[in-house]
């Protein structure tokens, strides 16, 4: 989808040459226009791949592409672009971002206005919108203003038998390849000014105490508007809060950022300029937040106003701090690598390299093994191998020359192998890392069987990490599936960021410096919501960030326990605080919005599908039981707000293809947006691809 993608943008670039500007008036992209013939297609793709919110013309009809304030009179242009081309628009005016920060977790609002420069005056086209966000990004909004009407977007819940019968059967808004979304707005004239406000959610990144935000904020050089006289502007605002109470220690960014206040635990700042071009870069920020040794707290806040749930929320984070003296755990891994018939060429090719890589982050004194499977399995070796130079490379020459990757998928059996092998550990954490692109009909029994090894005290020490390639793969198995194994969960979704999200993934699980974490007391409270309910380790590479809700009194301080590499008891008292401006639904919206989807997967519960629903709408995080829904308000039409609400609970359908729901209720590729009509007689119709 990427690369038919760009290559439709490829082909939009084209025709817009055909666009007459005026005299001495030249598109500033014409260089990068022109491409050879000998280009691969994969840069095709990257060059053409939107790296900032866009707008593209979505063109049928080649005859349509005129200037519509200059007509150039060019000659009549048969056939029809199947697919339709996609013609970049113009960015006008002022470019806004406002960015807030809190623990590792950021919100960012993006608002910008493209002008349709391409389509002939009194004609018309649909305005194809990509959104690309950073680090597992969430779409939580959109506003879009056009000529005559406008766009605004809400979540339902996708049960509602009320909506059967009054949206049409069309296409869908999608993920393209990670986190980009598209959509489009239908039928916008030639000439017109398509304003877009749009709102997501995504993760910072940490590494060795440093925090780093990544923004998508680079445009191409053929959204320029063509004209001397055109005033172009951005606009950055972004506000941290550490959220933990100590010092935010600036280290990087990537545009001239302002001070504008500073006080313990909170910065704010501005980039404000007028600029010749659009900025080329994406937007990045990093800051530190010191602490040579490892810290935490514990943050309560009362429930939001029309609250799902009246119990009182919590939150408590463990960052690992800077203190080098502190070793991670001597490890014992297995990794469990997929080679059925769907892995074979690149899946299987960038997961053999992700797993060589995270090979060579062993060190000498861990062990290791591999064990391949499709409905058989193949072992690298029948023992435990130590982590040597020599060991690598024969694990590496077997990786190479005696896999191929044929045959199904059977899961169960190489992970009771591993565990088998595993068993007799000490002294040591013994991981197991699966990898797959697969799903399988035992899944809840696996899920099951692991748990009750676990808790009949088989190996209170094994250590589950999931990996997911791809969008066929169960995530919600694989997420339960970490959750029981206290390990993580991370997935790529096309094969160039396999080895990268690997490599991040088993660097999170392997450096473990706290493990068999528990908080005492809280077993005294009237009632508690834990999520993960088996709390993770603390690694070097990730701040520990557990929440939930609770009612009675809450410990304070609170004190939380754990295992040192040395296999020292290691305690430290958390100070409770009570916030009322941190955005707790926004931190961690998304995380258990996944974690309470997994588990509801497993049980079948359908009331906790619906309080995943009611907590998604409550967020704005969309899930596996809600719809996002774009309302369009004729301006001419002066409807209430609240008939506006109540059409939206009474006219429109479920369906089953929503959020994470492509196979088993697996990707998050098939998110169903509805596209819904208000007027004087509603005409819902859906989101067209």
């Amino acid at each position: 989808m990427a690369r038919e993608f760009a290559t439709c943008v490829e082909y939009g670039l084209s025709l817009s040459k055909r666009i007459y500007y005026g005299k001495e008036m030249t598109p500033a992209a014409t260089a990068a226009m022109t491409r050879s013939m000998s280009a691969k297609s994969s840069d095709v793709a990257e060059s053409y791949f939107p790296t900032a919110v866009m707008a593209y013309a979505v063109v049928s009809e080649p005859e349509l592409v005129e200037n519509p304030d200059v007509p150039s009179y060019q000659p009549y242009v048969h056939g029809r672009c199947e697919p339709p081309a996609l013609i970049p628009l113009q960015m006008h005016g002022v470019v806004t971002m406002e960015i807030d920060c809190c623990l590792d977790h950021a919100n960012v609002c993006f608002s910008g206005a493209w002008r349709v420069h391409c389509i002939k005056g009194n004609s018309k086209c649909d305005v194809r919108i990509a959104v690309p966000m950073g680090e597992q990004g969430s779409l939580l909004g959109v506003e879009v203003d056009v000529p005559g009407r406008s766009y605004h977007s809400q979540l339902i819940e996708a049960e509602d038998a009320n909506y059967k019968e009054k949206v049409s059967k069309g296409g869908n808004g999608r993920f393209m390849r990670g986190s980009v979304y598209t959509f489009k707005i239908p039928q916008v004239e030639g000439g017109a000014t398509v304003s877009i406000k749009v709102i997501w959610s995504q993760k910072l990144l940490y590494h060795e105490g440093q925090f780093s935000l990544n923004v998508p904020f680079s445009f191409p050089a053929f959204v320029n508007p063509v004209g001397k006289k055109i005033s172009k502007r951005e606009k950055i605002l972004l506000n941290v809060s550490s959220g933990v109470g100590k010092e935010i220690l600036c280290k990087s960014t990537s545009h001239a950022l302002k001070e504008l206040r500073r006080e313990v635990g909170k910065m704010g700042f501005l980039y404000d300029a007028e600029v010749l071009t659009w900025s080329s870069a994406d937007f990045s920020f990093s800051y530190n937040v010191y602490s040579k040794d490892l810290f935490g707290g514990v943050l309560l806040q009362s429930p939001l106003l029309r609250d799902i749930d009246d119990r009182q929320m919590f939150c408590f984070y463990l960052f690992p701090g800077n203190n080098q003296s502190m070793k991670a755990f001597r490890k014992e891994v297995i990794f469990i690598i997929d080679i059925s018939r769907s892995m074979k060429g690149g899946p299987f090719e960038s997961a053999k390299n992700g797993l060589l890589s995270s090979l060579q982050k062993l060190n000498p004194e861990d062990s290791f093994n591999i064990i391949a499977f499709n409905v058989e399995t193949y072992l690298f070796s029948s023992v435990m191998e130590q982590a040597t130079e020599e060991a690598i490379i024969e694990a590496t020459r077997w990786l190479n020359d005696k896999l191929t990757a044929d045959g199904g998928t059977n899961i169960l059996v190489p992970l009771k192998q591993a565990i088998k092998l595993l068993a007799e550990t000490t002294n040591s954490i013994p991981v197991i890392f699966l990898i797959t692109d697969g799903a399988v009909e035992d899944e809840r029994d696996i899920c099951n069987f692991v748990k009750g090894y676990l808790t009949s005290g088989g190996s209170i020490s094994l250590r589950i990490s999931t990996f997911g390639i791809g969008t066929y793969c169960n995530h919600h198995f694989l997420r339960m599936l970490a959750q029981i194994g206290r390990g993580h969960f991370d997935t790529a979704y096309d094969a160039d960021s396999v080895d990268f999200r690997m490599q991040k993934l088993f660097t999170t699980a392997s450096s473990i410096i706290l493990a068999d974490i528990t908080v005492d007391a809280l077993e005294h409270l009237d009632s508690l919501e834990l999520l993960p309910f088996c709390i993770p380790d603390l690694s070097r590479g990730s701040p520990l960030i557990v929440s939930g809700r609770y009612s009675g009194n809450f410990p304070d301080p609170v004190k939380i326990s754990g295992t040192l590499a040395d296999m020292r008891k290691f305690t430290i008292d958390l100070k409770a605080q009570k916030t009322k401006d941190l955005p707790f639904d926004r931190v961690v919206g998304r995380r258990q919005i996944d974690l309470l989807t997994a588990n509801a997967w497993l049980s079948g519960s359908k009331e906790l599908e619906q309080k995943v629903a009611k907590m998604s709408i409550q967020t704005g995080f969309p899930s596996e039981y809600t719809l996002m829904v774009l309302h369009q308000t004729l301006k001419d039409e002066k409807a209430p707000e609240t008939i506006l609400i109540q059409d939206v609970c009474t006219c429109l359908t479920p369906k089953y293809s929503s959020f994470l729901n492509y196979w088993k209720n697996s990707s998050i590729f098939c998110f169903l947006s509805s596209l819904y009509t208000t007027s004087r007689k509603a005409s819902p119709f859906e989101l067209q691809m």
